[in-house]
């Protein structure tokens, strides 16, 4: 039997060349996230937890709603979400319009929240809002209409 025979004509260099380029692409993009940050300004942080916030009570979802929220806001998951259920029968859905105002000082922010509710969208309401920074982020500390 010659050497060309025994040979099956399949070799891994080139799956693991393969593998080799994946890895370092994962790496690569894995890095780019670590160290580039989310490129947001902290105005844009506080409109974006305020968003989130109003978002997680309007699909009841407790959990995200308790991210959004500085400790001080933190109440049993069934009064958060009966209170949601109420204001939403009255009302309809909740919706952040804008965030306008935002003031920061240190950990401690402000901005002025402005809402409106699906059964009367000309109806909108500016609520003075508290923000805290809490575990490394920013989180929304007053209550929004209902």
């Amino acid at each position: 039997m010659t050497e060309s025979e025994e040979s099956t004509g399949s070799s891994a260099g080139p799956f693991l060349g393969a593998l080799a380029i994946i890895v370092a692409v994962v790496i690569a993009i894995w890095l780019f996230n670590v160290f580039s940050g989310d490129g947001l300004t902290e105005e844009q942080q506080i409109a974006r937890v305020a968003a989130g916030q109003n978002d997680a009570l309007q699909r009841l979802d407790y959990a995200d709603f308790r991210s959004y929220s500085c400790v001080a806001l933190h109440r049993s998951e069934s009064e958060v979400l009966d209170r949601q259920r109420e204001s939403e029968s009255q009302r309809g859905n909740r919706v952040v319009e804008r965030v306008d105002a935002v003031v920061i000082e240190g950990d401690r922010a402000t901005a002025d929240v402005t809402y409106y509710f699906d059964s009367n969208r000309e109806a909108k309401e500016t609520v003075p809002t508290t923000f805290v920074r809490e575990g490394g982020g920013w989180k929304v500390c007053s209550p929004g209409p209902s």
